[in-house]
């Protein structure tokens, strides 16, 4: 037989060997796909994330702590993008860890500069300023300009947020150095850009406008053009505050051409924005206004897309954190089977595939066909069950999300009533003492004046206006922002004037809960009215609860 049938024998050889090479095999898939879903993480996160979730599982059986380590620092990328800060937290530092057993230099700097990103993000700039420094030492060790000019431009921008423009140029001018050395067009261009923006806020339009068109032809050689737009909106801003509308026009309508090219939603809307602006300053109001509602469309639209995703990626970080534990717990049980089973399943199919050839390549084609028709059944059912489950799921997370913000609406209620009792006591106090205070008796008269100012300071104790301010905005989470589309000139006072109008309390308890009398009360209402450009005869309340 075997002299009849040796390419069937050889065949047979193959199967096993490259099943003995199984393992070796599947670590270098994992390293190819991980080359890929970075960029599958900004289109698609929610996929992107459960394929790294699995080749971190395999990584880690395979003990394979480069690969995840990787992939830890990806799925802290996802998380970062989708707004998850302290789950990507917890990502980078695992990474960090993988990195720093493995004495992976290159991967270690790279993920303690996204851990500075994420820093700066939630306002630790003494945490980004620490990560930032480690990853610029480690980059010089290993002599990679690139990456030394992501540190030093990453610094550079720090001191920007900070207003200290002279160190931030210095960091920026080192960072587009060795990106010159380096060759990267891509990087010249991007510090080209954020010296620009120095130059802005400083009002150096003309370097400003030089460093936008240098960064402008950078991207443009390098095929950027996503980059490019709001680099091309930078410069029709310059323009507008330099008083050139229409040059500004012009470059602002280049920027909205390339958005719309792109599909990129979030520029459209900008360049939308910024040409409403334009039309604003030249006096053309009802231009203005409709690409004003152009630009809100697109804002909504870009605000629906973004909260779709959330929505799927909650509910991917939900099912892979119920099924992980479930999943460790089964891998050690089935490890041992699964090598069984597979080796038997081989030579049981190798077994089969040699009778079937030797008798009937029919009855094997008759088989294969049921076995795929089962299988079809099989998957759709499988599909079926898992949609109903997501089905499910998004309606516990929905009415999680629904209680999580009639909390938030008690909590606010009962803080503001905590703050009108305090006042209103504050305010007895104060008239008890005033009296005292008139009877005119010498002796007790200075101290009395001391208790009386103590209680006028109190009014304005801070503290309890930022609590109330915390909570008011993750209740109402998008009235500060409506508001500056009336006004820009909003002091702080305003700000919790027009809170308090927005729960609808009675102006007794408002002046309470402000420190101020009644009158006075009415006439910052009144100046508010003006700020806002309300019209005469429209009720401020009214006007306040449509925002």
């Amino acid at each position: 037989m075997a002299n009849r049938y040796p390419w069937l024998l050889l065949f047979i050889w193959a199967a096993l060997v490259q099943f003995c090479t199984l393992k070796s095999a599947a670590q270098s898939a994992n390293g190819s796909i991980l080359k890929i879903t970075e960029q599958l993480g900004r289109q698609y996160p929610d996929s992107a994330f459960l394929l790294l979730r699995k080749l971190y599982a395999t990584a880690e059986n395979n003990k394979d702590s480069h690969n995840a380590g990787v992939c830890l620092q990806q799925m802290g990328q996802v998380c970062f993008n989708q707004g998850h800060y302290a789950q990507s937290l917890d990502f980078y530092q695992r990474a960090e860890k993988n990195f720093r057993q493995y004495k992976d230099m290159q991967q270690l700097a790279s993920v303690l500069n996204n851990m500075g990103l994420l820093f700066y993000y939630n306002k630790q700039n003494d945490q980004a300023w620490k990560h930032y420094q480690q990853a610029l030492i480690l980059y010089k060790q290993v002599n990679n300009r690139i990456g030394i000019a992501e540190s030093l431009g990453n610094l550079g921008h720090l001191f920007e947020k900070r207003q200290q423009y002279d160190s931030a140029q210095y960091y920026q001018h080192q960072a587009l150095s060795e990106y010159q050395k380096a060759g990267s067009k891509n990087g010249t261009a991007k510090i080209y850009e954020n010296l620009g923006s120095i130059y802005e806020d400083l009002a150096k339009y003309d370097s400003a406008h030089y460093c936008f068109n240098k960064a402008i032809n950078l991207y443009q050689r390098d095929h950027n053009e996503v980059a490019s737009i709001e680099v091309i909106n930078n410069l029709g801003d310059i323009l507008r505050k330099t008083g050139r509308y229409a040059e500004g026009m012009k470059e602002t309508r280049r920027a909205l051409n390339l958005a719309v090219k792109t599909n990129n939603l979030y520029q459209i809307g900008a360049a939308y924005r910024d040409i409403a602006k334009t039309f604003r300053l030249m006096h053309q109001l009802d231009s203005a206004y409709d690409y004003l509602e152009l630009s809100r469309k697109y804002a909504l639209e870009v605000y629906s897309k973004e909260g779709t995703q959330q929505t799927s990626f909650l509910q991917v970080l939900y099912d892979t954190d119920k099924k992980n534990d479930e999943i460790i717990r089964l891998q050690n049980i089935r490890k041992t089977n699964r090598i069984i089973s597979i080796s038997v399943g081989i030579v049981l199919v190798l077994l089969v595939t040699l009778g079937l050839v030797i008798f009937s390549r029919q009855k094997l084609k008759i088989r294969d066909e049921k076995l795929i028709a089962k299988k079809s059944r099989d998957v759709y059912e499988a599909q079926k069950v898992l949609m109903q489950v997501e089905l499910r799921n998004k309606q516990l997370e929905e009415d999680n999300l629904k209680q999580q913000l009639e909390l938030k609406t008690k909590e606010l209620t009962s803080h503001t009533l905590n703050l009108i009792q305090n006042n209103q006591l504050l305010e007895e106090l104060r008239e008890k003492l005033q009296k005292l205070v008139k009877e005119d008796k010498r002796d007790q008269k200075k101290q009395l004046q001391q208790m009386v100012q103590q209680i006028t300071q109190s009014f304005n104790n801070d503290q309890h206006w930022k609590e109330f301010a915390n909570i008011f905005e993750q209740v109402h989470q998008s009235f500060y922002d409506n508001l500056k589309k009336y006004s820009e000139e909003l002091t702080a006072n305003d700000r919790r004037l027009l809170a308090l109008l927005k729960m609808n309390l009675a102006s007794r308890d408002i002046a309470l809960l402000l420190g101020i009398s009644p009158d006075s009360l009415r006439i910052a209402r009144y100046r508010l009215r003006k700020k806002l450009n309300i019209p005469t005869g429209e009720n401020l309340s009214s006007f306040v609860e449509t925002i």
